[in-house]
């Protein structure tokens, strides 16, 4: 299936049946495509908005599609999404995704099809008001994670799930041992890219709207890096100093490598630490752009007998394997892929983390540990039982403006600050027990 349509049909089926991330699928499946950006607002646009699609789908379905069939249902929420949220003429719409019924070698699903999304446009003002009511229509999240924020956030809940469906901004970290903040909005401005420094975080910018990054002045020259602003947070956290030794655990993509060591370009090593060869490639990728050099090695961070040299460090960054529901916005097939039990084994492989990384700490090191989570299981949770199991570790105070103090690390919530939703708490390490 060629045409676009038809390659995002592809995309999320593969994404409802096989559980695959658009961020696994699109690159796979969407090369050069001219209608790219078409195809990526389709299937971002059907996972950001599933679960109201999916709700308007069963009520104007007169029965449930069969397993089998999950390729018509991808058929019907594409439809779907361009009547309810597309500037797609609703004719255009419903006759172009009819037609991937055929496509498809379904002709029985013709007539379904047609009938479903023309009574979706007799009955749109209908449908729209029925979802209100309902909380997993009207935020477009499972119940599971509406639950667990209502619990975690009595105040706040709704406004997360509201900022979870929103378009992120595109947010960059100046490269500020090349160049000054001010200098490079100066250069933007000279190309008339709409921008302006961010609140909080000295080295990052938020862009008015996206843009690709090769148009970006500098970018190919490592002045500049796509990163969001609470992840900039890390390496001003850490607090690298030069002469150091700094292990970067679960490194990839590498946006936090990068950001070390354009902040402190005297290290003595910085090791940056990813279980998986491709992603390590990006890594080795971004570093190269921004012309900068670290240790990659390629290994479980679980198991330092099969990668340490012996040779304790003096910081290590913990950005730990996490639920990601901090970056939904970014990322909105989390909230189909992510079940709730996924969670306990999260948890678990976190701890695990921490246990064998810390005999790796100096005494007098510090180890931040990091998540793009909201949930307090896999951060303050994880940290309360680390301190109770580990004598030699304490708090480092941390400060990050209007995060939350959970009392064991801060909480920086998705759309605060034009930033995702992050977590960080600073560990130190004692010479003894105490």
């Amino acid at each position: 299936m060629n045409s676009a349509r038809g390659i995002a049909v592809t995309v999320i089926t593969q994404a409802l049946k096989d559980q695959r991330s658009l961020a696994e699928l699109i690159p796979a499946l969407v090369t050069d495509h001219e209608d790219k950006g078409f195809i990526q607002a389709l299937c971002y646009g059907v996972m950001r908005d599933y679960f109201r699609l999916d709700f308007y789908l069963q009520q104007l379905l007169q029965k449930p599609l069969k397993a089998k069939d999950t390729d018509i249902k991808a058929v019907l929420l594409i439809g779907l999404y361009q009547l309810f949220y597309m500037r797609v003429a609703d004719h255009a719409a419903v006759h172009e995704t009819v037609a991937l019924t055929k496509t498809l070698k379904k002709d029985w699903a013709r007539g379904l099809v047609n009938g479903v999304l023309r009574n979706a446009v007799r009955q749109r003002e209908a449908l729209q008001n029925a979802c209100e009511t309902k909380d997993v229509p009207c935020y477009s999240h499972p119940q599971w994670l509406i639950d667990k924020l209502q619990q975690t956030y009595p105040e706040a809940w709704q406004a997360i799930l509201t900022a979870n469906n929103q378009h992120p901004p595109m947010t960059l970290r100046v490269n500020l041992s090349k160049i000054s903040r001010d200098n490079y909005l100066q250069q933007l401005t000279e190309q008339n890219v709409e921008a302006q420094a961010h609140s909080s975080v000295a080295s990052a910018i938020v862009l008015a709207k996206p843009m690709d990054v090769n148009e970006l002045p500098g970018f190919n020259e490592g002045l500049v890096s796509v990163q969001d602003a609470a992840a900039q947070w890390a390496a001003a956290l850490l607090q690298c100093q030069a002469g150091q030794r700094v292990l970067d655990a679960c490194a990839a993509p590498g946006g936090k490598t990068g950001h070390i060591l354009e902040s402190e370009n005297n290290l003595q090593a910085l090791i940056a630490l990813d279980c998986e060869p491709a992603r390590l490639q990006r890594v080795e990728d971004n570093l190269k752009r921004l012309q900068l050099s670290a240790t990659l090695c390629t290994a479980d961070a679980r198991e330092p007998d099969t990668w340490w040299d012996g040779e304790m460090f003096d910081r290590i960054l913990l950005d730990a394997p996490c639920s990601a529901t901090g970056v939904i916005r970014r990322h909105p097939d989390i909230k189909i892929l992510r079940q709730p039990d996924n969670i306990a084994a999260i948890v678990a492989l976190q701890k695990a983390l921490l246990q064998q990384l810390w005999p790796l700490l100096k005494p007098g090191g510090s180890l931040l540990y990091a998540t793009c989570s909201v949930l307090p299981a896999e951060n303050q949770q994880v940290i309360e039982w680390f301190l109770q199991h580990e004598a030699t570790a304490s708090l480092q105070p941390l400060t990050i403006p209007d995060a939350i103090d959970t009392g064991f690390g801060l909480q920086l919530l998705p759309g605060q600050q034009a930033m995702d939703g992050f977590f960080y708490c600073g560990l130190s390490r004692a010479d003894t027990a105490c």
